[in-house]
């Protein structure tokens, strides 16, 4: 199922990168950074959020001890990787 028209994204392509990222992405914004792309409409992005709690189950939010992902965040949770840092758009 398509869940970006914008960028043509694909759930599929959305767990798939969920699950390859060393940093495992945590918003919409840090998923479309793994796939190459940028949040277009916005319109998708309620929908990636949901399809990321989903692929990540209880670490949807923070990892807790013992879970098999601590180690991909031992120093606090996934950051932004540098450059790919989004602007906020200020209303005119």
């Amino acid at each position: 199922m398509i869940v970006c028209s914008c960028n043509v994204l694909s759930e599929e392509d959305v767990r798939s990168a969920v699950s390859a990222s060393a940093d495992l992405p945590r918003t919409a914004r840090q998923i479309y950074g793994c796939l190459g792309c940028s949040a277009e409409c916005g319109r998708c992005a309620r929908t990636i959020n949901k399809i990321i709690k989903d692929a990540l189950g209880a670490c949807a939010r923070e990892c807790a001890v013992g879970c098999p992902h601590a180690a991909h965040h031992e120093h606090g949770p996934a950051q932004m990787p540098a450059g790919l840092e989004v602007s906020p758009v200020s209303a005119a």
